[in-house]
């Protein structure tokens, strides 16, 4: 059981704080990265933002893990643009997740599984490590990942449209992509879309973490926060 979220009301208030949320931030994106690593390896079939970077690589010859960092770092530019808020999660979330799937590529941690069996279970062990880390990651409160803040910008764009509609046009366009482009696509993929709605709500109903609760900080609010520690002003 976790204690309860102090940054629903109020902004970290010392640099303890940002110390420990960015310790926490770190940890979940390295669970994220290792988890997506797991379900490349699985080899049953990829998630849709996997499959897109899986497909690039497989038509560039660069390691799926750096064109995810090349891919996430697009989409960062593309909220800027499109006028989201971005927080330091988001810049790490970029750099990160797609260099730990990298390195572990390139030191070969994981054979690919040629058992479908096998395959069905390291994608579901992997989704739950996704589930884990992305409790860790959002209870960090640093700010959404670019996809996900490109989701949000794309509902303010596209008003007339459910937000369910626009999160299938967004990640089924990331899916047909990388399908098109040689990823492999299976009930794997089928598992990813769905479980990892299913294992977030197991893994946050027994972390008792109620994400409507955390107040994301974007990189201006960080650096206001900083500031008024850095004077000893109190935080409201």
């Amino acid at each position: 059981m976790i204690k309860e979220d102090k940054r629903s009301y109020y902004p970290r208030i010392g640099y303890k704080d940002y110390i420990i949320d960015g310790l926490e931030l770190v940890f979940g994106l390295f669970l994220f990265g290792a988890a997506s690593y797991v379900t490349v390896q699985a080899n049953v079939g990829l998630s849709p933002w996997v499959a897109f970077s899986v497909g690039f690589a497989k038509l560039t010859g660069v390691n799926y893990g750096i064109v995810h960092v090349i891919i996430s770092v697009v989409i960062v530019v593309l909220d800027i643009i499109l006028k989201e808020k971005i927080g330091w999660g988001t810049v790490a979330d970029a750099l990160m997740v797609g260099s730990i799937m990298s390195i572990f590529d390139s030191m070969n941690l994981m054979p690919l599984i040629t058992g479908y069996w096998e395959g069905i279970a390291a994608m579901l062990v992997g989704i739950f490590i996704s589930a884990v880390g992305s409790f860790f990651y959002m209870d960090a409160a640093f700010g959404c990942g670019p996809r996900d803040a490109l989701f949000v910008a794309l509902c303010r764009i596209m008003p007339k449209l459910p937000v369910g509609a626009v999160r299938i046009l967004l990640e089924g366009s990331a899916l047909l992509v990388g399908w098109l482009l040689g990823a492999k696509v299976g009930l794997g993929t089928v598992i990813a879309v769905f479980g990892i709605g299913i294992f977030i709500e197991i893994v946050f109903r027994f972390m008792k973490f109620d994400v409507t609760r955390v107040h994301h900080e974007n990189l201006v609010d960080t650096h206001m926060n900083l500031v008024r520690i850095h004077r000893g002003e109190e935080t409201k």
